[in-house]
C-alpha cells in the first residue's frame, strides 16, 4: 500500500481550537485595552527578569553543553532517517533556509544599532565612552547572536527529526517526540497541553519579530516615497508581508521557502559587500578580530553574568531578554529545521546549524555594527544621539544614507527586510500547521488552508502587539512565553537520550557507537 493511502493528513481539533482560543483571549484585550494590557505585561516582565532571569542563563549554557555532547558523543553518526534516506535539500539551500528562518528581520534591525546601545550602557562595569566599552560593543552582540542562541535553536530539532524520520512517527510534534518519557500520555491531555504551549511560544516569539520589523520597514518606505509614518502605513506593510509570505506558504517548502531564502541570502551578501567596500575595511576586520578574542576570553563569564552586586540592569535588559526570545522561537526553529533535515546526521545538523548560524550573525555585526561605530567614533554621524532621540528606524535610515548611492541602498535594504521576515513567518506558519496536523508522513506537508490560516493569525498577533505600542511590549511577549518552554526542553532532551539507548545500545560497546553500524540500523527494533 502506498504511503498516500496509509496516511491522511488532517487537522487535530484538540490542539487547533484550544490554541486559537488562547491566542484570541490574549490578543483581543491588547487591541481593545492597550494601556491596561501594557501595565499588566510590564509587571510580569519585571518579576521574570528579576526572579527567574538566572535560570535563563543556566538553561542557555545547558543547551550549549548538550549540543557539544550530541556533536562529539557516541551518537553523533546517527542518521536522521533510514539508511537509504538522502537529504531532501542541497547543503547550500538547507543552510540558507535554516539561517533565514532563524534570524529573520531581527538582525537587520539590530546589527547597525545594538553596538551603539552598548557604548551608552556598557556591560561588565566598563566606563561609558571608554575604549573598553567600545570594544565590548561588538563583542557582546556576537555573544547574544552566537553559539548559545544557535544551540538553543538546534536543541529541539534533533529529537523532533529523530522521532519523525527514524521512529517514523506520523506527527511532527513536541509531545510525540517526548513519547519515550511520557508514554501514552503523549497522546492524551498532557501531550495536547505541551503542543498548545508550543504554539503559544511560537506566536509570542514571532510577534516580537513583527513588532520590531514593521516600524523599521515603514520608516524605509516612508523615506523612499516621501510618506508620513502612520498606522495606515503600518497596515500596508503588514498587508504586503501577508501577501508575500502567504504565496510562499501556499507554494510549500520546495517552491516557496527555498526560493525566497536563496534570494534573501543573495541580497544580504550584496549589502554586506557594499558596506565592507564603502566603509573602513581594515578597521572592520581589525575590530572583528579583536572582538572574537574578547568573546573567547570572556565567554564563560558573560554566559553566567547576572550582575548581582551592582544591579546595573544590563543582563536583565539584554542577555535575559535575548535568551527569552530564543526560547520563544525555539519551537518554530526546532519544528522547521527538523522538517528540512531529513537524511542529515546528528553531527552534521548540530555543527552546521550552530557554527554556520553563529558565523552568519557575526558577519552582520562585525561589518554593519562596526561601520556604525566607525561613523560614531569619527564624528561622521551622531549615531548615539540619533538613537536616543529618534529611535531605531530613523537611526538605521541615517546610517544607510551615509553610503554611496544611498537611495538605491535604502530600497535594496527595504527589499531585504521584506524577504528576511517573510522567511521567518513562512517557517513559523509551517511549524504551527504541522503541530496541528495528525497523520503527517515525513514526505508530506500540512494542508494549504491550515498553513494559510496560521499565516493570517501571525499577522493578527503582530497587529495586537503594535496596538499595545513600542519595543518594550514586544520584548515582554517573548520573555513571558519562554517560561513554559524550559521544562518542555528538558523533557525533549531526556526523551532523545532514552531513544538512543533503546535503539542503539545493543549494537556497540558501552562508550562507542560505530558509524558503519549506525548507518545499517536506522530502523529501531
Amino acid at each position: 500500500m502506498s504511503i498516500h493511502k496509509e496516511f491522511n493528513p488532517q487537522l487535530d481539533k484538540h490542539i487547533f481550537w484550544p490554541s486559537i482560543i488562547t491566542i484570541l483571549v490574549l490578543v483581543l484585550p491588547m487591541c481593545f485595552w492597550p494601556e491596561a494590557s501594557k501595565g499588566i505585561l510590564d509587571s510580569i516582565l519585571a518579576w521574570i527578569t528579576q526572579e527567574v532571569g538566572w535560570l535563563f542563563l543556566v538553561v542557555g549554557v545547558t543547551c550549549f553543553v548538550f549540543m557539544f555532547w550530541l556533536a562529539f558523543g557516541r551518537y553523533a553518526h546517527v542518521r536522521l532517517g533510514g539508511a537509504d534516506d538522502h537529504p531532501e535539500f542541497s547543503k547550500p539551500a538547507w543552510l540558507c533556509m535554516l539561517f533565514c528562518a532563524g534570524i529573520g528581520i531581527s538582525i537587520v534591525n539590530w546589527a547597525f544599532v545594538e553596538p551603539i546601545y552598548f557604548t551608552l550602557t556598557p556591560p561588565l562595569g566598563a566606563e561609558k565612552g571608554s575604549s573598553l566599552a567600545t570594544e565590548y560593543a561588538i563583542m557582546y552582540p556576537m555573544f547574544h547572536w552566537g553559539i548559545i542562541p544557535w544551540s538553543i535553536y538546534i536543541f529541539p530539532a534533533v529529537p523532533l527529526a529523530y522521532s519523525h524520520f527514524v521512529r517514523k512517527q506520523p506527527f511532527l510534534r513536541f509531545s510525540i517526540a517526548s513519547e519515550s518519557i511520557l508514554g501514552r500520555q503523549a497522546y492524551g491531555p498532557l501531550g495536547k497541553a505541551i503542543d498548545v504551549i508550543v504554539i503559544f511560544a511560537i506566536m509570542g516569539g514571532i510577534g516580537t519579530s513583527l513588532g520590531l520589523g514593521v516600524p523599521l520597514v515603514a520608516g524605509l518606505i516612508a523615506n523612499l516615497f516621501d510618506l508620513a509614518v502612520t498606522p495606515m502605513l503600518y497596515a500596508a506593510v503588514l498587508v504586503i508581508w501577508t501577501i508575500m509570505f502567504g504565496v510562499s506558504v501556499w507554494r510549500g517548502l520546495q517552491r516557496g521557502m527555498q526560493i525566497i531564502s536563496n534570494i534573501n541570502v543573495a541580497i544580504a551578501l550584496i549589502m554586506l559587500f557594499v558596506v565592507t567596500v564603502a566603509g573602513p575595511t581594515v578597521f572592520l576586520m581589525r575590530l572583528w578580530t579583536n572582538s572574537m578574542g574578547l568573546l573567547a576570553t570572556n565567554f564563560w563569564r558573560i554566559s553566567f553574568w547576572t550582575d548581582p552586586i551592582a544591579h546595573g540592569g544590563f543582563p536583565e535588559n539584554w542577555t535575559i531578554f535575548y535568551w527569552g526570545w530564543w526560547f520563544a522561537l525555539l519551537p518554530m526553529m526546532g519544528l522547521f529545521v527538523a522538517r528540512i533535515s531529513k537524511g542529515r546526521t546528528v553531527r552534521e545538523l548540530v555543527l552546521y546549524g550552530v557554527i554556520f548560524g553563529s558565523f552568519g550573525c557575526w558577519v552582520y555585526f562585525a561589518i554593519w555594527g562596526g561601520y556604525a561605530l566607525h561613523l560614531q567614533l569619527n564624528n561622521l554621524l551622531p549615531v548615539s544621539q540619533m538613537l536616543q532621540e529618534s529611535g531605531i528606524p530613523a537611526t538605521v535610515l541615517a546610517i544607510l544614507h551615509t553610503l554611496p548611492f544611498s537611495k538605491l541602498i535604502v530600497g535594496l535594504f527595504a527589499v531585504l527586510c521584506f524577504f528576511f521576515l517573510a522567511t521567518t513567518l513562512d517557517a513559523a506558519a509551517y511549524a504551527l500547521a504541522a503541530t496541528c496536523t495528525k497523520d503527517l508522513p515525513p514526505h508530506m506537508d500540512p494542508v494549504r488552508w491550515n498553513r494559510m490560516l496560521w499565516a493570517v493569525a501571525l499577522v493578527l498577533l503582530g497587529t495586537g502587539l503594535l496596538a499595545v505600542g513600542g519595543l518594550q511590549a514586544v520584548q515582554i511577549s517573548s520573555v513571558i512565553v519562554a517560561i513554559p518552554m524550559i521544562p518542555v526542553m528538558f523533557l525533549l532532551a531526556a526523551s532523545l537520550v532514552k531513544c538512543f539507548h533503546q535503539d542503539f545500545e545493543h549494537l556497540c560497546p558501552k562508550y562507542m557507537v560505530i558509524p558503519e553500524k549506525v548507518e545499517k540500523c536506522q530502523e529501531p527494533a
